[in-house]
């Protein structure tokens, strides 16, 4: 495997040319990774003295690497023999075939540096993110908005508002390597690069076809996979002219929702409705909160309850008949207007009557539809110089089911009410109410649906080269990049919420159901049955009309780069190199979304959305995917300078160098920023051993979203009042904020590195320790956060964004970002791997591999007084786990390989900020509350892969993931698709091709 964060891309002269055969010595077809010394990985010699090579090492350049074809990743020195501080990781594509994934996102999110990052298992509970499908990475567990991710070392498109592209929309089949960089190289590329960065680098010497047939499914019988690959290659005039492109479809059938209780889709049994249950006790010896499972909402069921008052647990049958509703912990209704169960704890009890609860009906996986087409024209208009045009078109369609059914709990039913069935008008009677209380998970309604559709289009051209100035050479890479992308999301089988209530509020005129509003009448309201599950046509048509929430996004990306780079002189060790260059960025975005979801006055009403005086003017009158219009741009002027200044090259002293850089950036919106990096490698002389060390501080601006989003609106349908103790449904209301300014860090990295050793060939040690310091974050509060802050009077400033009781209109909550937390985090980077040619005087190799993280802490403070830091190392139902390894084993031979991965993450906690208890507890506090159990356990996942080669030209393959189908761990949040494997075992074969 080629390793470094420099690597030479091997320029083709034949089919199966040269750069193969570095990948043959160094893997052997082995899916392994590598993070290694980074340095400029040069040509390797003739195949058959490939073998010769030890793993990891370079061979010394021939005449026919040319500089235009050098790729580099975290820095902008070219110059050969070139040795970065930054530790690296490697995937080649060997590794990325031999994976068998229908994306490879999930085989560079595998690695256990990458954490955090979002893909089609998670984002498939929102409605209005947006985020739905979007494959994004996020290294060191800062996010997918702190790794700046790129094709071919250049930016692409955001995909989302956040800036963050989309690695469906990458032509797959082409890529040659993944280039990840464990560090911050701000000082290289600019904003964003702050937990690192991600190459994909395709193959722009590709001569001949090659294609990969795979079809794969769950050991449940559901998310079918089918993936189609095409790509061919061809040079013309004398070798001077590349023409390359492919073409890809892949579709996964995703799994969706299962039905209302506690049964998943395909007949998972791991999901027991876990619950953390606020006991709102703070200093009675025992915990303030709970976790357990089967927990039972008592505020409503599947086809309605009465939940406060004299007649307090009568539920209804889908035929509308009442019952007796059986709470669990054998609970006994209070039967006053709180609505309090006997028994049972704050808004929940333990078992009984689950067959309202919704959670199980949220998709385990969108289902997620690619089609990709690439092309790429380079024309060597000299020896060392190349001109160059690409084209990138893609479209990612997705579709998940966000919960099941629309629950409305706190809900006032007149007596009177001509659906109220004559037993409980009777109770009623005898009561002496003429209302109550009422809750339903809206089963009836049916389940809503939301469809994303991204559409890319790239397009770059560009010279790179080497010329000769002043007695030295000097490469070039200038281009200019376009890109676009259009995202639509559609919501279908949503209610309008006050129609709903206009529709539940029934009477009777003239012999006639009907509403109770005259002007609700007027405007076309149809009475609806909420009493059972047998609601009129009419009344659904009213409530959930044919057209529903729908957001329009454009947004664009412009790039002008010019980056140079020589070696001018020589020092006392060697040639000193440097590299300069400069670049300017502009980034657009606009949105548009329909007038019931964004207000009359920003989206004016028409045909599919008719003017309806019941509705809100200003827009929120979905039960979810109230999407808002918005627009902004800015952009980005820069200029940088790097330097690497060898300072020993002796046998006695070893060779080491010193590499620095510094980065101006203008920003339209907040001003002029720099960062820089100064750090240096030492091969020692002892043979394989290297010190390397690097400092930076980077910078991360904010984006298109956080400064000019259009407010994205969340449904909370059980969003705790602590003021008055119960769930209500709100409306989460994110907007921007364009007084923000950048983000500062400043990472460190020091390490040692034990490779390429005559002594002990074929074996390779690393240990990296990492620092982030995270200034200045653009954060902001959770909802229930600013509510919590208000209620214990922390931070009374949060008062005013938000109402829970609010007559007029939705209850909401509004949450804007500002810079003021920090994010401090730290740990180690440590890998080992040995191959052993002909083991035992067998045929073939042997490759052990093994990569794994510790994350020491991960501390965010969110500024806010009153508050302390939270360490979230180890806390599992987040992204950052106290370890995570990743290891594989593969034998090959000429003729067939054979995988053996394993996948482990560590045991860990709800949260480090609880105190775990069951009897003499401390006073429990907003800071440190105290909780009964605090275990969430970590997963070891199997899986296992082979390959046998048909022919020359065509090899069959198969991989089955999670072998022994292991279940997520329970979390009081549904599941946790971060870390856990929520489908099971999942099988896979296919078959590629190459001629």
């Amino acid at each position: 495997m080629i390793t470094g964060s420099h690597t030479r891309s091997l320029r083709q002269r034949t089919l199966g040319a040269v750069s193969v055969a570095v990948l043959a010595a160094a893997t052997v077809a082995a899916p392994a990774w590598a993070q290694t010394t980074p340095e400029v990985a040069a040509q390797a010699t003739p195949a058959q003295d490939a073998a010769a090579i030890p793993p990891n090492q370079a061979a010394e350049p021939s005449e026919e690497v040319n500089s235009r074809d050098i790729i580099v990743t975290g820095s902008r020195i070219t110059t050969g023999g070139f040795t970065a501080p930054t530790p690296t990781t490697v995937i080649g594509e060997e590794q990325i075939a031999a994976n068998a994934q229908p994306n490879i996102f999930t085989t560079v999110a595998q690695l256990p540096s990458l954490q955090g990052s979002t893909g089609t298992a998670t984002n498939t509970f929102s409605t209005s993110s947006g985020q739905q499908g979007l494959s994004s990475f996020s290294l060191r567990g800062v996010g997918a908005i702190r790794t700046l991710t790129l094709l071919d070392g250049q930016r692409v498109v955001g995909a989302n508002v956040t800036g963050v592209p989309d690695i469906s929309l990458f032509p797959q089949l082409l890529i040659k390597r993944v280039d990840v960089v464990n560090g911050g190289a701000s000082a290289s590329y600019g904003s964003d690069a702050v937990g690192g960065v991600v190459n994909f680098i395709t193959d722009t010497r590709f001569k001949g076809i090659k294609g990969n047939i795979q079809g794969g499914l769950t050991t449940y019988g559901d998310d079918k996979q089918v993936l189609i690959q095409l790509a061919g290659g061809t040079s013309l005039l004398n070798d001077t002219l590349h023409v390359i492109a492919s073409t890809e479809y892949a579709h996964e059938e995703g799994v969706g929702g299962g039905d209302f209780g506690i049964g998943l889709a395909g007949g998972r049994d791991w999901f027991r409705q876990s619950t953390l249950i606020n006991r709102n006790v703070l200093n009675d010896g025992t915990p303030q909160y709970l976790f357990r499972d089967y927990a039972q909402p008592y505020n409503y069921t599947k086809y309605g309850l009465i939940t406060a008052g004299p007649l307090q647990g009568i539920a209804f049958d889908q035929s509308g008949n009442p019952f007796q509703f059986q709470y669990g912990s054998g609970g006994v209704p209070a039967r006053d207007a709180a609505g309090n169960v006997r028994g049972c704890f704050p808004g929940f009890c333990l078992g009984g009557d689950l067959s309202g609860n919704v959670d199980a009906g949220r998709s385990l996986q969108s289902k997620i539809q690619r089609v990709n087409s690439y092309g790429r024209i380079g024309y060597d208009f000299a020896p060392n110089g190349e001109i160059y045009g690409t084209i990138n078109i893609g479209q990612v369609k997705t579709n998940n089911q966000p919960v099941g059914g629309m629950n409305r709990p706190n809900l006032t039913i007149q007596c009177a009410n001509p659906f109220v069935p004559a037993l409980i008008k009777t109770a009623c009677a005898t009561a002496g109410i003429t209302n109550f209380q009422y809750g339903t998970s809206n089963a009836a309604l049916g389940n809503t649906q939301v469809f994303t559709d991204r559409r890319q289009y790239r397009f770059v051209a560009g010279a790179k080269g080497r010329e000769a100035v002043a007695g030295s050479d000097w490469s070039y890479d200038i281009y200019y990049e376009h890109g676009t992308n259009y995202t639509d999301v559609d919501v279908s089988n949503i209610m309008l919420s006050r129609r709903f209530n206009q529709a539940i509020n029934a009477t009777t005129l003239n012999g006639a159901i009907v509403c109770a509003d005259p002007t609700a009448r007027a405007n076309g309201c149809q009475p609806l049955n909420i009493f059972g599950g047998n609601p009129s046509q009419a009344a659904l048509n009213y409530i959930i009309p044919q057209n529903g929430p729908f957001q329009r996004t454009r947004q664009t990306q412009d790039v002008i780069s010019l980056n140079f780079s020589g070696s001018p002189f020589s020092s006392w060790a060697g040639p000193v190199s440097i590299a300069f260059g400069g670049e300017f960025r502009h980034e657009y975005y606009r949105v548009r979304a329909d007038p019931y979801g964004a207000g009359f006055a920003n989206s004016p009403a028409n045909g599919a959305y008719p003017a309806d005086p019941v509705l809100l003017a200003d827009g929120n009158n979905w039960y979810a995917g109230n999407y808002k219009n918005g627009g902004g741009a800015y952009s980005v002027k820069e200029a940088f300078l790097e330097a690497d200044l060898p300072i020993i090259n002796s046998e006695a002293g070893g060779r080491a160098n010193i590499n620095g850089a510094v980065r101006v950036t203008d920003y339209s919106t907040s001003g002029t920023v720099w960062a820089w990096k100064i750090g240096g490698t030492w091969d020692l002389p002892v043979d394989g051993l290297r010190i390397r060390g690097v400092t930076s501080r980077d910078v991360r601006a904010p984006n298109l979203s956080e400064l000019f989003a259009a407010p994205v609106t969340t449904t909370l349908p059980g969003f705790f009042d602590p003021f008055n103790n119960v769930n209500v449904l709100a409306l989460q209301n994110t907007i921007g904020n364009v007084n923000l300014t950048p983000e500062i860090a400043r990472n460190t990295t020091l390490g040692i590195a034990f490779s390429n050793s005559q002594a002990i060939p074929g074996l390779s040690l690393s240990v990296d320790y990492y620092k982030i310091k995270i200034t200045d974050v653009i954060s902001s509060l959770g909802a229930q956060d600013i509510v919590n802050l208000c209620f214990l009077n922390i931070a009374p400033e949060t008062c005013g964004v938000f109402n829970l009781n609010n007559p007029n209109g939705p209850n909401f909550i509004n949450v804007q970002s500002f810079n003021l937390a920090s994010i401090l985090t730290d740990g180690f980077d440590i890998e080992a791997s040995y191959r052993w040619r002909n083991p035992l005087g067998l045929p073939g190799s042997l490759t052990l591999r093994a990569l794994a993280t510790n994350i020491r802490r991960f501390i965010t403070d969110t500024g806010l007084p009153n508050t302390i830091p939270n360490d979230t190392a180890g806390v599992n139902i987040g992204s950052t786990p106290k370890w995570k390894w990743l290891a594989v084993q593969t034998y090959a031979t000429d003729n067939w390989s054979l995988l053996l991965q394993e996948r482990w993450f560590s045991d860990g906690k709800l949260g480090n900020q609880y105190i775990e208890c069951t009897t003499g507890c401390p006073a429990s506090t907003a800071n440190r509350p105290t909780i009964d159990n605090n275990f969430i356990p970590g997963a070891f996942y199997f899986d296992v892969g082979g390959t046998y080669n048909v022919t020359k030209a065509v090899t069959a393959y198969f991989k089955v993931d999670n072998v022994f189908n292991r279940d997520p761990a329970r979390s009081p949040f549904f599941v946790n698709p971060a870390l856990y494997d929520v489908l099971g075992r999942v099988y896979r074969a296919g078959v590629r091709f190459n001629f």
